[in-house]
């Protein structure tokens, strides 16, 4: 084994202590590095933790646990990203739970950048989703990292336009860095992997347990600057990434909606208790100077919406709780904000005399209104 192969495996054995963050920070300030605590007597141990402390982690770490996961990192591109790295994230260092370990794949260089979160709804409305990448891009060509946490709707629609930019995308994953949740966003992974980066503090193998996605959005906070919250019913767990941002001295920004729209409550809360109403990217720039600094150089082009949707309404219908059929398609396409014809042909892919049709039908039916400039809305 060689001498780096060697000093991650020292890493991993450590962290597979089940030791809180402080203990371990203890132990390394005392003996210098993980090899020296590893090799420490229970007598020495004890001098630092409590007799239970030294008795548990005598056992550990499980000779299986540490071979599967020091196979992986044998993997193209799979990397150990330890508390002793110069490139491990500073912004993270400053929790308190900090992991002593993240398993990543990807370009490490993204680790420096300064960072947004950008976080929303699973069941994001189209116009949620175009605001979500059209931030993203636009935050991303200005050289800022967009984090997410690689759910469907809004995080993949964050990943996908900071994956348009300079800044590029990290997702942050409640599963082990070998298994890719949802399934069906397997090629937006593959491309994170290698234009972006995937980040965990799961153990390879580690399945998609709904206890660890709740604790995997302090690190997704953690590692930016601020938090964008675009789409958010009042039940939605983007308010516990809102309100750990908050806890970690992070600014939580957010898009204001329709008063009609459930995807707007949980935004239009977080404003009532201080969050900051953002109309465009500059917005959040001009709050935080450190993401200003990182877009000195490229002038930011702003836009609130984005020019190209690569997700159908088809794929949004799944779920819709209406009706179905070409009206459910037509209201989902709507969203809960005004929309002009041409939005709507490329948003439902139906042709622009059936919709005029069907709108017709709905405007009758008392569901959407007509405005000035050939726009509609929902009722």
């Amino acid at each position: 084994m060689t001498a780096n192969a060697t000093h991650a495996q020292a890493w991993v054995a450590l962290a597979l202590w089940g030791l809180s963050a402080r203990q371990l920070a203890r132990l390394l300030r005392a003996f210098g590095s993980p090899e020296a605590v590893l090799d420490a007597s229970a007598l020495q141990l004890a001098r630092h933790l409590s007799a239970s402390s030294v008795s548990r982690i005598k056992d550990a770490p499980n000779p299986a646990t540490l071979e599967k996961t020091m196979a992986w990192l044998t993997g193209d591109g799979h990397q150990l990203v330890t508390w002793g790295d110069g490139d491990y994230p500073q912004t993270l260092l400053a929790l308190d739970d900090a992991p002593p370990v993240l398993f990543f794949v990807g370009d490490r260089e993204i680790l420096r950048r300064p960072a947004l979160a950008i976080v929303g709804s699973r069941n994001a409305t189209p116009q949620g989703l175009d605001n979500a990448r059209a931030f993203a891009e636009t935050l991303s060509q200005a050289g800022v990292a967009i984090i997410s946490g690689m759910a469907l709707g809004i995080d993949g629609a964050a990943h996908e336009g900071g994956l348009r930019g300079r800044g590029s995308s990290l997702a942050v994953i409640g599963t082990g860095p070998d298994r890719i949740y949802p399934a069906r966003h397997r090629d937006l992974a593959h491309r994170l992997a290698e234009r972006g980066g995937i980040l965990s503090e799961f153990l390879p193998g580690t399945p998609p347990l709904r206890e660890n996605f709740p604790r995997r959005n302090r690190l997704i906070s953690g590692l930016a600057h601020g938090v964008l919250i675009v789409e958010a019913s009042l039940s939605s767990g983007s308010l516990i990434t809102a309100r750990l941002a908050g806890e970690q001295g992070r600014e939580v920004f957010a898009i204001p909606g329709s008063i009609h729209s459930p995807f707007s409550k949980g935004c239009h809360k977080l404003i009532r208790e201080g969050a900051k109403l953002v109309e465009t990217a500059q917005d959040i720039l001009d709050e935080l100077p450190i993401l200003r600094a990182a877009s000195a150089t490229q002038k930011t082009h702003e836009t609130s919406s984005a020019t190209k949707s690569d997700t159908t309404v088809a794929a949004q219908i799944r779920d819709f709780p209406e009706n179905d059929g070409v009206e459910a398609a037509l209201l989902v396409a709507l969203g809960y904000d005004p929309v002009d014809l041409d939005t709507l042909v490329k948003r439902s892919t139906l042709p622009a005399e059936k919709l005029l049709a069907v709108l017709t039908e709905l405007e009758l039916a008392g569901r959407i209104s007509s405005l000035a400039g050939g726009k509609w809305i929902r009722r």
